[in-house]
Order: C-alpha cells, then structure tokens, then sequence
C-alpha cells in the first residue's frame, strides 16, 4: 500500500524533498513503508513568491532604517535625509519644533524625509556678517538638495540591496535565494524610482501644507505667487522654503516678521463663528500673523441674535483691520445695526457694494432669520430669490463701471445665483471649507466654521476643528492668486495645519 501511495505522489507534479527521497531509498529494501509524515511536498509556488516579496520588503525596509540615512548640508543647515516606505509618496520637511512641510511631490511607494537637525553656528554667522550672501542662499541651497537626493538615491540601492539579501540568506540559507532577494529589491526600487520619476509634480513646492506651529505658518510657507513654469522650479522654491526655515533659526532664536508680498492683498475669511469668544483671540493672531489688509465675515457669527448677546460683538472694534459682514440665518436685524455702529465695520445688505482695502465688495444677508433651526417656510426658494438679486445688483454695478471683486452671501444656494456676474463669491452656513468653479466661471469660496461651530462643540467629547483662510488678490488686477486653509484641531490656538492652493480654472 505505502509503494502504490509513492508511486502516486511521483506522478503528481508536487516535487517531494531530496531528505525524503533518499530515506525513501533507504527504506525500500527494508520493506518497511515509509512514514507519510516525510513526504510534506514543497509550498505552492505562489506562496514561495510571496513568502520572497515578504522578504524582500522586509529586508529592503531594514536597510534603509540602518544605513539608508544621508547628512547632508543644506545652505546653512545639517539635515538628514532618508526614504521610507509610504503608500502615497510625496515629501515631507521636518522643521522640529516650529512644524512639518508636506509636498505631494511624487506618487511612488517611498518617501523622501528631510529633517532640519540643526543650524550650523559658523555658516550662519557667515550669512549674519555677510548679508549680501542671502541672495546667492537659493542657489546654494538647490545645489547642495541636488547633490543630497544623489547621495541618498547611490547610498538607498547599497541599504536596501545588502538588507534584502543579508535577511535572505539569514532566512533561506542559500546564497542563490539571498542573490534572488538582492536582484528583487533592486528591481523593486528602480520601478519605484520610475514611478516617482513619471508622476513628479515639480509645482508640488507651491502648493505644500504645514503642520505645527500657527505662529510659525506664514514664516514658513512664505508668501503666496503664481505657477511658474521654468524646469528648475522644484529646486527653486525647495530652496526657498528651506531659506525661510534658516531665518527661523537664525543665531538670536527669534521669529522673524513676516514679510508679505506687497503686490498681495491679504483676505481674511472667517464664518459661523456662533458666539464662541475663542474666535476672536485666533481672528487677532491671523490678522497679526498674515498682515491681513480685510477681514470677511460670511454670517452666523450669533447663535440666537438677541440683544443681550450684542456685547460678544465688541472685539471686533479692537481687530485694527476693515471688518466686512453680512447677515447668516443666526443673526437678527439687531445684531446688524449693532455692528454696523461700529468704525471698522462695513455691513452689506440688499445688494450694496463698498470699495474696502482696495477691493470692490458687494453682499446680501441672509432672507431666513432661524436661530431654533427651524426650516423657514421659504426654504431654498427664499436663498435662490435673495441670490438672483445680488446677481442683478452686481450686473448692475458692472454696467456702471464699477464691478465687483467679491460677492458675500452667507447660504451657498443664494451664493450660486451669481454664477457669471462677478469673479469670486464667498459664503459659510456649512461648516466645512470647499471650492468649486460654477458653470459661468465664477469660484464659490465656502469657510468652515471659524468658531468650531461654536460652543455647543465643547459638549462633544471631540471638538470640531477651527477653520479660517487667508486668500491672496493681486493689488493691479484684483484676481485671486491663491489661499491658505488654517485649521486648528479642535478648540487648539497653537498649532494647525496650513495647506496652500493655487487656482486652477
């Protein structure tokens, strides 16, 4: 029985253990059968070549974390630089302890890490006696990048080749099987370098997200401006970001000023503040911050918009910036005349349009007055006819000569009716931020809320996230040129994620 049970295993196409052959051998003369237990065959190829790839990342991953480090200076500053597996790629800049730069600059299975470590004493105090070497600063930087990224791509082969096959031969024993892992996770990182190569995206720079602290954003990020189109872009503004780190650490360990773009007007959007008093200290920090020329709020800035909550309103008279305000369904016709008392204050209603900072503004308070949110008997109805006549207003002020800049409403359905008639149009009532191009061509700019949703948030055990955005104007043509989204986590005031957008039509 045991031979006919041999017999029918060689026909299979299941190869049996050399071991268990040749103690087959042995036991055929004896007569005895031989024990079913030593005829285990070998995994199934598919599982071989996963158990490999397992292997193979493993080691390769290994590796890097080892010896796949690059220190690298960079301008006035020792970094390191490293890859690490991701699953989405992209880049990040640690600027330990003011934050974080993450660029979506490749979609590959790697990502490439800079952390800042330190700034050298001597080559900064070279840059602080010798400012005139500030200008040559981008192009050291792009240089000294250039030679890092080389240094990292030859130093990454060597780390995860020698992990792929010192884990391979540890684990297979056979320097065939060690080779084999080696050639496959040199192959693995050659396509991962192609994958990076096909999808970089060398605008990335313009358009990276911060995440730290909120003092530190502006400095960091730096200032707002349109696509360029050169080849060397990436290394251009990699070198700018990293120039504005090195003024973060400058040798007095002070945060610089931040220096805005002077043909940039700065806006400020808030909205659904909803009677919480954090706001206004965050609101002040931003308008500080950023050096914003205009405040925007789109509505609901009360919760119940009685009279006994007006005195909530009086921070505004202290922001020291032109405050733009119109009505959300939280707020009553008293709250409205209580503002509208105040310097800084520019109330819009009915249509009514007002040059402010240099900008040509023009809104409709809300028609629906619902602090119980209650649904108002007219509903969508009611936003789209107040919509339809801030349309007619600002085609109005169009054919006098006069257009508008920016339409505000609070509701997004009336905000929509002004598809067409002007060329940026912003509103809240949502609570979460989004950008959409209307059928005409106009952009609907929506705000979070910039009070958390106010204070029935600080019920939840997780507080919604504080949300405001600065949107960059050219001062000539009163375009956007780009915006920053802010949000901070929760009811935070210190640290927030920073994420730069660019128009794209």
């Amino acid at each position: 029985m045991a031979r006919v049970l041999v017999a029918a295993l060689e026909r299979l196409p299941v190869r049996i253990p050399e071991r268990v052959r040749r103690a087959r051998g042995r036991r055929r003369g004896s007569g005895r059968p031989l024990p079913v237990l030593e005829l285990a065959a070998r995994p199934h190829p598919w599982l071989s070549a996963l158990g490999l790839v397992a292997v193979v990342l493993a080691g390769a991953w290994l590796g890097l974390l080892a010896v796949g480090n690059v220190r690298a200076p960079v301008g006035p500053m020792d970094t390191t630089m490293a890859l690490r597996p991701s699953l989405s790629g992209g880049t990040k800049i640690n600027v330990s302890p003011l934050g974080a730069l993450t660029l979506d600059s490749h979609v590959a299975p790697v990502r490439l890490d800079v952390n800042v470590d330190q700034l050298d004493p001597m080559r900064s105090q070279a840059l602080v006696d010798h400012p005139e070497r500030l200008s040559g600063l981008q192009d050291e930087v792009a240089r000294d990048v250039r030679h890092g990224t080389l240094d990292l791509a030859v130093r990454s082969c060597v780390a995860v080749v020698s992990g792929a096959t010192a884990l391979g031969l540890a684990v297979y024993r056979r320097p065939r099987r060690a080779v084999a892992a080696g050639g496959l996770a040199l192959t693995l990182l050659a396509a991962s370098g192609a994958s990076a190569y096909a999808t970089w995206n060398k605008n990335s720079v313009l358009e990276p997200r911060f995440s730290g602290l909120l003092s530190s954003a502006p400095s960091v990020v730096g200032n707002a401006r349109s696509i360029v189109t050169e080849f060397d872009v990436y290394q251009k503004e990699l070198a700018r970001l990293v120039t504005n780190v090195t003024r973060l650490y400058d040798v007095t360990s002070t945060l610089p000023a931040y220096q805005p773009d002077p043909s940039t007007i700065r806006v400020l959007h808030v909205s659904d503040i909803h009677l919480n008093p954090a706001s206004w200290k965050i609101i002040g920090s931003l308008v500080a911050q950023y050096k914003v020329n205009v405040i925007v709020d789109s509505g609901d800035t009360m919760d119940h918009g009685t009279a006994a909550e007006n005195g909530f309103l009086d921070p505004v008279a202290d922001l020291g910036v032109p405050y733009v305000w119109v009505r959300g369904n939280h707020d009553s016709r008293t709250t409205q005349r209580y503002l509208a008392r105040m310097g800084n204050v520019h109330v819009l209603d009915d249509g009514r349009a007002e040059t402010v900072a240099g900008l040509r503004f023009a809104g409709m308070g809300d028609p629906q007055f619902t602090p119980d949110r209650s649904v108002a008997p007219g509903g969508d109805a009611a936003e789209r006819l107040a919509g339809a006549r801030l349309a007619s207003a600002l085609s109005d002020q169009r054919a006098a000569g006069t257009p508008v800049d920016i339409a505000v409403a609070h509701e997004p359905t009336a905000a929509r009716e002004t598809d067409g008639t002007v060329p940026l149009v912003l509103c809240g009532h949502l609570h979460h931020e989004g950008t959409e191009i209307l059928p005409y061509g106009t952009r609907l700019r929506m705000e979070g809320s910039t009070g958390g949703s106010g204070l029935r948030a600080v019920e939840r055990q997780y507080p919604a996230p504080i949300e405001a955005s600065i949107l960059y104007l050219d001062r000539d043509s009163r375009r956007l040129q780009a915006w920053d989204e802010i949000r901070l986590g929760g009811l935070g005031q210190t640290t927030a994620e920073v994420s730069r957008h660019l128009p794209k039509d």
